[in-house]
């Protein structure tokens, strides 16, 4: 008898951890919605150039650069910087993490952002458009 009772709460526990214990599939399921999750919505930025620009920044794609003059003029934090070698250090390693705001018909972008070395921060993006439809400024700082 001691043996039968000991035999019901064995079989009882292990069937129990087994229920709990999610299945590879379950597994594949739970990290595609995680990674799902962690998808940016770009759908509040209504300007088609800056909605690229700024998926090409996402990515690294070195398109970026196309959606600019020549020589755009930059500033960060009001102090103003060489877009091209900023970019070249930035591009790939940095990015926002949300787009919290959109404001100036979808030109200035606000949201947390990953600046590599520096940390996560709020920023703006602050896009200027020329009359052939290229950037020819872009402001960008950490939001107050």
């Amino acid at each position: 008898m001691k043996y039968s009772n000991f035999a019901i709460v064995l079989v009882t526990g292990l069937s129990c951890t087994a229920c709990g214990q999610q299945t590879v599939k379950e597994k594949e399921t739970s990290t595609i919605t995680s990674k799902k999750q962690q998808t940016m919505d770009l759908s509040k930025i209504t300007d088609p150039q800056v909605k690229q620009a700024i998926e090409a920044l996402q990515t690294g794609d070195q398109s970026w650069y196309t959606f600019f003059t020549e020589n755009p003029t930059m500033t960060d934090d009001g102090n103003k910087v060489d877009f091209k070698s900023f970019f070249a250090n930035a591009l790939g390693k940095e990015m926002f993490l949300s787009i919290d705001r959109v404001e100036n018909d979808s030109k200035e972008i606000h949201g947390n952002f990953k600046a590599g070395q520096w940390g996560t921060f709020p920023v703006f993006f602050r896009f200027h458009k020329n009359t052939e439809g290229k950037f020819d400024r872009l402001d960008i700082g950490q939001d107050k």
